[in-house]
């Protein structure tokens, strides 16, 4: 059965489950929570758990709640300094990782066996770099079995609004090159073959534009395409079915608005 998303509230605001996660406590938040922090937020999902949060910067870096401690405790406490990444995994029960967006894609990770978590901000930078992936290898690094792993996706702008360059189409469909055709493997090759090849590919990411040098990118698609890769299976991974772009009323959106205003997404671990 397919997974299932349910608007919650707390406190007049709303957000966002996928019942794929429904033994953790999580959520994606709307423009309606702005400008609470993940420490107001965490109240929502699970007053118990302690938030953990990281500066963004469109990476791959991906840090576990011991490293974002031990970075804390080395900064002054008057101007606390959140650690670069944009990924976090828990290392124990009750903790709250939080990512922010604003078009990017909020990916909640779950592992069904020992209880873990992970919160990832994937824009098309750090999927080009397989950040998704990389928080994979973290949990598995620390005793998670692909088996046991569970993801969602959350609001994000769709691929049918996400007009990007060809060359950016190209650096983010590489990613995935291992499920497109054998000759366009070569980094030798141009952008508009890569494109065009991926173009081909079934359920393609990438979609036409109606000028020459842009196409359309799914980054949700590509994302749950590299997770299958993995070995997730598709009944593993959930796409809200929401995108920030064409929901103003919800979402903000940094392509629509060109303002620095997020919405957050977390998830609590549990005991395993």
């Amino acid at each position: 059965m397919a997974p299932t998303w349910t608007w919650q509230t707390w406190q007049e605001t709303t957000y966002l489950t996928c019942s794929l996660l429904e033994a953790w406590p999580h959520g994606f938040f709307t423009r309606q929570s702005w400008p609470q922090t993940p420490q107001e937020l965490t109240l929502a999902i699970q007053p118990q758990a302690k938030p953990f949060r990281v500066k963004q910067v469109h990476g791959n870096r991906i840090l576990s709640s011991s490293e974002i401690l031990q970075h804390a405790a080395s900064q002054n406490e008057v101007e606390a300094v959140f650690p670069d990444a944009d990924g976090l995994y828990s290392d124990r029960p009750c903790e709250a990782v939080w990512v922010c967006s604003a078009d990017c894609t909020p990916v909640l990770i779950a592992d069904a066996n020992t209880g873990r978590v992970a919160a990832v901000h994937a824009g098309w930078r750090g999927t080009a770099a397989k950040i998704v992936p990389e928080a994979i290898v973290k949990l598995l690094a620390n005793g998670s079995q692909v088996k046991d792993l569970r993801v969602a996706m959350g609001p994000a702008i769709a691929g049918e609004v996400y007009q990007v360059s060809t060359a950016v189409a190209a650096e983010v469909g590489q990613s995935i090159l291992d499920l497109a055709s054998p000759d366009i493997r070569d980094e030798a090759l141009e952008d508009e073959r890569i494109v065009r090849a991926l173009m081909q590919a079934p359920n393609s990411p990438v979609l036409a534009d109606e000028k020459a040098d842009r196409a359309r990118l799914d980054v949700r698609r590509v994302n749950a395409i590299q997770l299958q890769q993995l070995g997730l299976a598709p009944a593993q991974i959930a796409i809200a079915p929401h995108c920030t772009y064409q929901d103003p009323e919800r979402f903000f959106s940094y392509r629509r608005d060109s303002r620095r205003q997020v919405q957050w997404s977390g998830i609590a671990s549990v005991a395993g």
